[in-house]
């Protein structure tokens, strides 16, 4: 793909990009970030790990190398999830400092000379986390995380601003790998303390880094810090990123705490307890009530649109949200069960110090 280059480069970042089957999105990828770079006027080297790809993704990036403001490296390796393609990157990376970037994430022109400024002005904060939306003119099926995101971190949304992420703040504010600046010295002791038991393509690439990082120093999430992340466009594509989120969500959060423990294996009880609810009081002939609770179940189920609204979530949003959601219910749902199978050792843990 490219010549080996030189141990003598020095460079600014290494960008560390998980790819699979992202030759479609690549080009406008590395360009996003090829103009970023020239704007900070920074030496970087870009690290693609081709995670398996049976697209044309190897000749996708060939065509790329040589237009690019620094050095394009490929490194391949069996299908295996981001995880380990991410861990391929990191070891790979030449920096003391990794940018760890999405193939879907397009990084705004002036990102990367927001954070040369930022670094500059506060070199002790060795973590960064950049501010990530969804790209507005994705279809209705891209949007349905806006509600839930909304729900969660609107105090966050509705003002953003510069906020560390720490042990006792981690929680308040959206966060991610799809665009993060760390020391790669802290990557790795955060990957290895999360490192698999078993498939690596079922564990949390993402939330169970951060919060290492986090609990050990702190993490800035910089507004300045921007970019685009373009969604899945597909039905199908939906169902299969909310079958594997609901597996990736447990295991960022199974084990993390007596409360949220038990809030999974609630979410996972709920639709066979409502079921089982609903069939006896039909058996038994109370309609009526079989309908309250049919109806108090719809309500419960969009309540989260009322709370995003208030933040100030984008009606398109809210509209993906009410149109997609019966296909994301039994997806989600069968990935927390099986997330729950696959990770239920981490229930049995006893809670540690840090995530008390």
């Amino acid at each position: 793909m490219s010549a080996e280059p030189t141990r003598e480069t020095t460079f600014a970042l290494s960008v560390v990009i998980p790819s699979f089957n992202s030759a479609r999105w690549l080009p406008s990828t590395l360009g996003a970030l090829a103009a970023a770079v020239r704007a900070a006027d920074i030496a970087v080297e870009v690290v693609v790990v081709d995670d398996g790809s049976t697209d044309d993704t190897e000749a996708v990036l060939r065509s790329l190398q040589a237009g690019f403001p620094g050095e394009v490296v490929v490194v391949r390796q069996e299908n295996g999830g981001r995880f380990l393609a991410r861990w391929a990157g990191i070891q790979r990376a030449r920096s003391a400092t990794v940018f760890l970037l999405d193939s879907r994430v397009l990084v705004a022109p002036d990102a990367l000379r927001n954070y040369v400024s930022a670094s500059r002005v506060d070199p002790a904060q060795r973590a960064w986390n950049g501010y990530v939306v969804t790209d507005p003119a994705s279809p209705l099926v891209g949007l349905f995380w806006e509600v839930p995101t909304h729900v969660f971190w609107g105090r966050f949304l509705r003002s953003p601003r510069p906020f560390d992420l720490t042990r006792d703040t981690f929680d308040s504010a959206p966060k991610g790998t799809g665009m993060f600046i760390a020391r790669k010295s802290d990557l790795e002791a955060a990957f290895l303390a999360s490192w698999p038991e078993g498939d690596a393509r079922f564990v949390s690439d993402d939330t169970k880094i951060l919060r290492h990082i986090a609990d050990a120093s702190s993490i800035r999430l910089e507004p300045g810090i921007a970019a685009t992340y373009r969604p899945r466009t597909t039905l199908r594509g939906f169902v299969r990123h909310t079958f594997d989120r609901g597996t990736l969500f447990v295991d960022s959060y199974a084990g993390t705490g007596v409360v949220r423990s038990v809030v999974l294996l609630v979410l996972a009880a709920l639709p066979v307890v409502a079921l089982a609810a609903l069939i006896v009081l039909i058996a038994a002939g109370l309609t009526g009530l079989a309908l309250a609770l049919v109806i108090t179940l719809v309500v419960a189920a969009l309540s989260p649109v009322v709370v995003a609204a208030f933040n100030r979530c984008r009606p398109r949003g809210l509209l993906a949200f009410v149109v997609c959601l019966p296909v994301f219910v039994v997806p989600f749902w069968l990935g927390l069960i099986r997330g729950v199978f696959i990770h239920r050792r981490a229930f049995l843990r006893a809670r540690k110090e840090e995530f008390a």
